[in-house]
């Protein structure tokens, strides 16, 4: 016999050792062979597991055969002694069989039985555990596997949805099974927007002008509408894109304008910021997104660290030369947040997707933009995320949980909006024992 015919016998006799096998025709009446069938009928708060031994007779020696003892019997299943055993038991016992299978490791043969109507699982097992004929009787017992439990993604009708790197990158769908920003209200200091997008018309709350009066160029505004579009643009509208936190209340405070041609970007100045962050005092904004930054400013710093003590989340852009020197990135408390690369982060500075980032655009449009304003969107959306879950958490417990719970993503750590919710959840079930 060559070595491939020896594997393919061997192949065989282990899968017949392991198949069920078939009862004793005689032994219809009281030994059930083992089925998934019989699965969905049992229940661990009745049935018993009924054991009794179950010797077997040794196999044959064939003629010419040199493999003595090795070639196990054709099949193992209930051997009279069980037959009769468990013939005898159900008579006195009146039980009902759901199913039964040979162990044949232990010589045993068991049953999964359902005690007689008046007689308790309990009365049941004290009374086997009397007889001799018993090897084993326990209650039938439920177990689980210890695998993670994940709340399945949101699936979105956003024609859009999966063009969104940074929805997409920060398991944003995952984390909306759990959350979705709800009456979470967060304050916009930037441009205007596009009141009438598809994505964005009926989402904002309200409006401030501190620049002007000029209507037509607060809803040609991009960059504010690109913002919004990433924190709160509608879900499921069967239309674009989806925000981060497509339930939160957004209020938007133009302290910014384009002085000339778009290309050459938005501007604010101290005034115009500090109207807006003093009319925020007023408000029950929970977090403020300052997609904007420049240098150090005494009147401004001041009404920031009046928000950061009356325990509002500020969620400010890295500015592109890295630093953290200027207003509002260099007061502690701030969540700076930069776009992800495959440098190193500066210490406690949030790392999340900006380059290439599909987002609304002023005349009901989508398109690409970059920067670090888009990754701190992406960050004020996820806080919503956690405030919505538990809205007394204070800025630094914030970001430590989106530093930890951050995720390797091509070589860099960056913040997961799933991971995040996933582990504000067991902490809070962890405190409540």
């Amino acid at each position: 016999m060559n070595v491939r015919a020896l594997f393919a016998l061997l192949a065989v006799i282990a899968l017949g050792a392991c198949a069920p096998a078939r009862p004793d025709a005689s032994a219809t009446a009281t030994v059930a062979p083992t089925s998934n069938d019989h699965v969905a009928s049992m229940d661990s708060g009745r049935d018993i597991v009924l054991a009794v031994a179950n010797p077997q007779e040794p196999p044959s020696t064939h003629a010419g055969s040199s493999m003595l003892g090795y070639v196990p019997a054709t099949n193992y299943g209930a051997g009279q002694r069980a037959i009769s055993t468990l013939d005898d038991m159900r008579q006195r016992y009146g039980w009902h069989q759901v199913t039964g299978w040979p162990i044949k490791a232990l010589s045993l043969y068991c049953i999964v039985l359902e005690p007689p109507a008046g007689m308790t699982r309990d009365d049941l097992l004290a009374a086997l555990a009397k007889d001799d004929r018993v090897a084993l009787a326990q209650p039938l017992q439920d177990y689980t596997v210890y695998a993670a439990q994940t709340e399945p993604a949101h699936k979105y009708n956003d024609p859009y949805a999966e063009l969104q790197r940074g929805f997409v990158e920060t398991d944003a769908a995952q984390a909306h099974a759990e959350s979705q920003g709800d009456r979470v209200h967060i304050a916009i200091v930037d441009t205007g927007l596009d009141m009438s997008h598809p994505d964005l018309q009926g989402r904002i709350h309200d409006i401030t002008n501190e620049v002007d009066d000029d209507v037509p160029a607060f809803n040609r505004d991009p960059h504010g509408t690109e913002v919004a579009g990433i924190i709160g643009a509608i879900g499921d509208n069967h239309v674009g894109i989806v925000g981060m936190a497509p339930k939160s209340i957004i209020s938007v405070y133009k302290a910014c304008w384009y002085p000339g041609a778009v290309q050459a970007g938005a501007r604010c100045n101290s005034f115009t910021l500090a109207k807006a962050l003093a009319a925020i005092l007023d408000t029950d904004a929970r977090i403020i997104n300052l997609s904007l930054g420049g240098p150090a400013d005494p009147l401004l710093n001041r009404l920031l660290a009046q928000l950061l003590e009356q325990r509002r989340i500020v969620v400010a852009a890295l500015p592109p030369d890295g630093s953290t020197r200027g207003f509002p990135d260099s007061a502690p408390g701030v969540l700076v947040v930069r776009v992800s690369n495959g440098m190193p982060a500066p210490p406690d500075v949030l790392s999340a997707p900006g380059n290439d980032i599909l987002t609304t655009q002023p005349g009901g449009g989508y398109d690409f933009t970059s920067g670090s304003s888009m990754a701190a969107a992406h960050v004020s959306g996820i806080v919503a995320l956690l405030l919505s879950i538990s809205p007394n958490l204070d800025a630094h417990s914030i970001q430590q949980l989106l530093l930890g719970s951050s995720k390797m993503v091509s070589g860099n750590r960056q913040v997961d909006a799933a991971a995040a919710v996933t582990t504000l959840r067991k902490s809070i079930a962890s405190s409540r024992h």
